[in-house]
């Protein structure tokens, strides 16, 4: 016990003298949660305001404001829900799909838009959409409908694959890059080999786009490629955040039961998902679709994964984006991520968080957390540590830092949290 208190003595004053020597000394915050919102359906995303009014949007329901009040305004439903002040019968939820991702126009205060990704049934096939609003002065409704993009596939009924249903791997994100002002779009590839490398079909992708929804100005995809293509090859992204000091935008990506990543993108790159059946060496497979096929469940068993297809095939694409961090093999359902930023998040300033939705193993979810990823300089590898809980763990599927600088976290089960570093 002596020795014990003689060691902690000389760690306190270790430290003690390397700060008075102007040297930092790492530190992680104390945190503490609260709910904000709580019995919502699914909430999926958030966007705030400087004042502190906050955007959600819930899967099967639509598009609300909470005021720094706590009043929520309703403002644009789907069809067939109540309680909004308007609702548009195209709207709707299947599955996976319905409102997902919202952003604010960093001109918000100039031109009032706020934007959000849905799946609509104006078009047949039915497909998503980033739809353009227009909110009034006293957050209250929402006119100007405007589609700025209208031809994300989305998963039909029609095409349900034996390991998915209708609306799978729909993608959804939907976020401003504060360094180059463009909106990126991260959409699924909604079981089907052929869309993640398309040229032309939006499915697997990054989107990059002006308020118009017309292509950036830089966009570099290879020959031939749509031009609102920012990277291709991906399988199901549902997060994507900049990172602080160079802006760089990185995904965080479901992986086919291994493999969930996180990637630095790269402006034209490719992330090395290619699910076609006679690729890579691989036969036929079934609907066409290899994404699960040998039946990879087998790979969440670690001597086995080497032999599945893997989620960045860099064998059949050699200058593939590489993952900064593959989740130690294991999918559990990375959905969400943001980087920290302020002097008050400590030693966590400028790393990522990455939120996992878990996965059911005999009934009980798996992996349900929140990590934080000290991602290198020239993104290729990731140190992780697992953020420790101020809350009930659920089904992290949006991760936000609010402009308060304090973390807003949704869950599947219905609360949004504001999680703040003492």
């Amino acid at each position: 016990m002596k020795k014990l208190k003689k060691l902690l003595s000389g760690v306190v004053i270790a430290s003690a003298g390397l700060a008075m020597a102007g040297i930092a000394v790492a530190a992680a915050p104390s945190l503490t949660a609260k709910p904000v919102l709580s019995k919502l359906e699914n909430p999926w995303d958030m966007a705030f305001l400087p004042d502190g009014e906050m955007f959600f949007t819930e899967k099967c329901h639509g598009l609300s404001v909470r005021l720094p009040s706590g009043k929520v305004n309703r403002l644009v439903g789907m069809k067939d829900t109540k309680g909004y002040a308007d609702t548009m019968s195209d709207l709707f939820c299947d599955g996976q799909a319905g409102m997902n991702g919202v952003a604010v126009d960093p001109e918000f205060a100039k031109n009032r838009f706020v934007y959000v990704y849905s799946t609509s049934s104006k078009s047949n096939p039915q497909t998503n959409r980033v739809i353009r609003l227009k909110v009034n002065n006293d957050l209250t409704k929402v006119s100007d409908r405007t589609d700025i993009v209208d031809d994300i596939p989305y998963k039909t009924a029609a095409s349900d694959h034996p390991f998915g249903s209708s609306g799978a791997h729909n993608g959804g994100r939907v976020r401003f890059n504060p360094g180059d002002g463009f909106l990126y779009v991260t959409t699924g590839d909604t079981h089907n080999g052929e869309v993640p490398q398309s040229p032309t079909r939006l499915g697997g992708k990054v989107l990059r786009i002006d308020r118009d929804g017309k292509a950036a100005t830089g966009n570099k995809p290879p020959k031939g490629f749509d031009a609102r293509i920012f990277t291709y090859g991906h399988r199901n992204p549902q997060g994507i955040a900049f990172r602080p000091g160079t802006n760089q935008p990185v995904t965080a990506e479901n992986g086919p039961w291994h493999s969930d990543e996180v990637t630095v993108l790269s402006n034209g790159g490719n992330a090395g998902w290619d699910p076609r059946p006679n690729v890579g060496g691989r036969g036929d497979c079934p609907d066409a679709y290899c994404g699960y096929s040998p039946n990879q469940m087998g790979a969440m068993e670690p001597k086995k994964r080497a032999a599945f297809m893997p989620m960045t095939d860099t064998k059949t694409y050699p200058k593939a984006m590489k993952p900064a961090w593959n989740n130690e093999n294991l999918s559990q359902g990375m959905s969400s991520g943001v980087f920290l930023s302020g002097k008050q998040w400590k030693d966590w300033d400028g790393k990522m968080v990455v939120g996992y939705m878990g996965i059911g193993i005999h009934g009980t979810p798996v992996g349900n957390r929140l990590d934080l990823l000290d991602i290198s300089k020239n993104g290729l590898t990731s140190k992780r540590t697992t953020i420790p809980l101020p809350m009930p763990a659920g089904r992290f599927r949006s991760v936000v830092q609010g402009l308060d600088g304090n973390l807003y976290v949704a869950t599947d089960e219905g609360e949004i949290y504001q999680i703040k570093p003492d």
